[in-house]
């Protein structure tokens, strides 16, 4: 890892997530009566537990709304949860506005070409390791873990265990 990003990542105060390819594998899963569910897993769980244990932010940054995502969040102690939102950008800044925190502060990790805004705005992007190339392309960082299957603990542990460095 280089220096650049080990100076970026001491910045970070606050860790916001795409949810679908990132805190999920993607799948979405709808029966015949519209009842929707999502795969989430409980390493990228206890990732942001940790986060929170370690004193960092979290939230949720999604084009989509659901219900299952706000039940995640809320389990999770997800403080900032912003969903059916056209314009994430927009969306991250609302976030920043009611933190008070500067986007150097900010992490974000993502999975496709409509986090391509939020990751060149904010102080340390992440992509998850079978992200579009869009965003590969952009990001200070790749992980090696696919969304929904730990790559967000991934990031929460890169970042912590490189804070105290």
């Amino acid at each position: 890892m280089n220096d650049l990003i080990l100076r970026k990542i001491k910045k970070i105060k606050i860790f916001i997530m795409d949810v679908d390819g990132t805190l999920t594998d993607g799948t979405i899963i709808m029966d015949s009566n519209g009842i929707e569910s999502k795969h989430f897993n409980v390493k990228d769980g206890m990732g942001i537990t940790l986060a929170h244990k370690a004193g960092m932010l979290t939230g949720i940054i999604s084009a989509r709304k659901s219900e299952i995502v706000s039940r995640r969040a809320q389990e999770l102690n997800i403080t900032y949860v912003k969903q059916g939102v056209s314009d994430k950008l927009a969306a991250l800044y609302e976030i920043l506005n009611e933190t008070g925190f500067e986007k150097e502060e900010a992490a974000f990790i993502g999975d496709d070409i409509n986090d391509i805004s939020c990751c060149n705005e904010v102080g340390l992007s992440l992509a998850v390791s079978d992200a579009a190339d869009e965003l590969k392309e952009i990001v200070n960082y790749i992980l090696s873990k696919e969304g929904g299957k730990g790559a967000v603990r991934e990031a929460v542990e890169l970042i912590l265990k490189n804070k105290e460095l």
